[in-house]
């Protein structure tokens, strides 16, 4: 009954989808993109090492950046947890991780400009909700035997350190390790607003046609995410997180002034800035509805859908290279090797590159979404096959894949996917940025018109519809029974 529940879920998803193809922009306009892709591969297959002042410049910026967001997303995220029971609290973590890492950047640029504090908090304010809500759900699932064992009277700080966080302390360390990949890679496109991270250098050489040093960059970056458990021991930890402030780099001093005109002149609605009285708000507000919000959310629905489903196939054909039932010693590794590479490139990152490519379209963003994410998924669910004992006489191949496997682990699957789906709704957000008329694109137009009040009014709509298709996805999950809880990511 639960199987024929997820089944036709799954089908309307896709019927859904196929809909959504037919108002999506989804053409290639470039004069010649096959051969720029050639010139593209060609400089990964050759990469230009030469330029090694700013590659290790941009690999150390990327890395500090990281190391200081996640750490300070970490530890307030934690200070969250302790207190998640709270509808406030709950509340307050959602709304800050529904809203992506760039536009909280392109946020603090505008009164704190290209200082180091604009990257270190756009990565931990996000990181911050989202360690909230992972690490209550990590503590939760403890065993709360342990706490009356303890003696009257006992401190509930002190009860929690020595029970459920006790218990709960491998789980906390892997999950922190995967959100520090997670933080390399946010820092990594930290870049494309202006901070000198890998991202901003990737910019650079693409734009000149660099396309060696692009490969240089792209291969240092994949190097740096497959080797992280070798080099992120945790005797080595804090000694990164003491190094990592002193290697932001610096920015013009910050004018405090700025930050207070801010709040109080540039994000306050024009009617009342001007002073025209609450009658003249609701006209401002349906304008903007009507012209940039509606056409913005619809285009962020219609390219998540198909992002999403996209992302479900691709898992599916994918999972196998990373399960031990249908790979060797020789296939093992390689598969492997192709989803760290998939889940590693940021989907920013791979849309600018597609763009680049192929032009202006929904096109590049759907690829670059699904290729990110089934990689992610992908990885888990060969992770999760490898659990699963078959039976002797088990059949190989298509119908070991068909037959035995794929039905045990689609529960799974669609636990994943959904969880997932919130995430590729913030990314297709943010992609607007990149030209994309999602409602990233008319974010990003009000902030270059100096338009803060309209700004500030999409990315809180932007955060309310990733908040909505959250609810939606876990109502989903609890229908179809599919468990799956953050803490599961790799």
């Amino acid at each position: 009954m639960r199987g024929s529940a997820s089944v036709r879920t799954s089908l309307w998803f896709v019927a859904l989808a196929v809909v959504c193809v037919f108002f999506a922009d989804l053409t290639i306009s470039a004069h010649d993109p096959w051969g720029e892709l050639a010139r593209l591969f060609s400089g990964l297959v050759t990469p230009d090492f030469t330029q090694s002042d700013y590659l290790v410049e941009a690999l150390i910026r990327t890395l500090a950046f990281a190391f200081v967001g996640v750490g300070l997303g970490a530890i307030s995220g934690f200070l969250l947890a302790m207190v998640f029971g709270s509808r406030i609290v709950r509340t307050f973590c959602a709304f800050i991780r529904a809203i992506h890492e760039l536009f909280w950047a392109l946020i603090f640029l505008q009164f704190f400009g290209l200082h180091p504090l604009t990257g270190v908090l756009a990565i931990a304010i996000p990181y911050a909700g989202v360690f909230g809500k992972v690490y209550a759900e990590i503590l939760e699932e403890t065993d709360p035997q342990p706490r009356e064992t303890l003696p009257y009277g006992t401190g509930s700080v002190i009860a929690l350190l020595y029970t459920r966080v006790s218990q709960a302390w491998p789980q906390l360390v892997t999950y922190t390790s995967y959100r520090l990949e997670c933080g390399l890679r946010s820092s990594a496109v930290l870049g494309f607003v202006g901070m000198p991270t890998l991202g901003f250098y990737l910019e650079s050489a693409f734009a000149q046609g660099h396309y060696s040093v692009v490969g240089a960059l792209l291969l240092l970056f994949y190097v740096l995410i497959t080797t992280l458990r070798l080099w992120v021991r945790p005797k080595l930890v804090p000694l990164y997180l003491i190094a990592a402030p002193f290697l932001l780099g610096s920015g013009l001093p910050i004018r405090w002034q700025n930050v207070t005109r801010f709040f109080t002149e540039d994000i306050v609605p024009a009617p009342l800035r001007n002073g025209d009285g609450w009658e003249a708000l609701g006209p401002w507000l349906m304008e903007l509805l009507s012209s940039e919000a509606l056409p913005g959310i619809w285009n962020t629905l219609v390219l998540t859908q198909i992002a999403l489903v996209l992302t479900g196939v691709l898992t599916l054909l994918l999972y196998p290279i990373g399960s031990r039932h249908f790979t060797n010693r020789l296939t093992g590794p390689l598969g492997h090797t192709v989803l760290v590479v998939l889940r590693s490139t940021p989907e920013y990152l791979l849309a600018f590159i597609l763009l680049q490519l192929w032009g202006p379209s929904m096109l590049p963003a759907v690829i670059a979404l699904a290729v990110h994410n089934s990689g992610i998924i992908g990885h888990l669910i060969g992770r999760r096959s490898n659990d699963h004992t078959l039976r002797p006489d088990a059949p190989s191949g298509l119908e070991r894949y068909t037959y035995e496997l794929t039905p045990r682990l689609y529960g799974p699957f669609l636990a994943f996917l959904f969880y997932r789906w919130e995430i590729i709704m913030r990314e297709t957000a943010i992609l607007g940025i990149l030209g994309i008329a999602t409602l990233g694109f008319y974010v990003d137009s009000a902030i270059q018109e100096i338009r803060f009040d309209r700004a500030m009014v999409l990315i809180v709509i932007t955060a309310l519809l990733n908040i909505g298709v959250d609810i939606l996805a876990r109502w989903l999950r609890a229908r179809l029974r599919l468990k799956h809880t953050a803490q599961s990511e790799p």
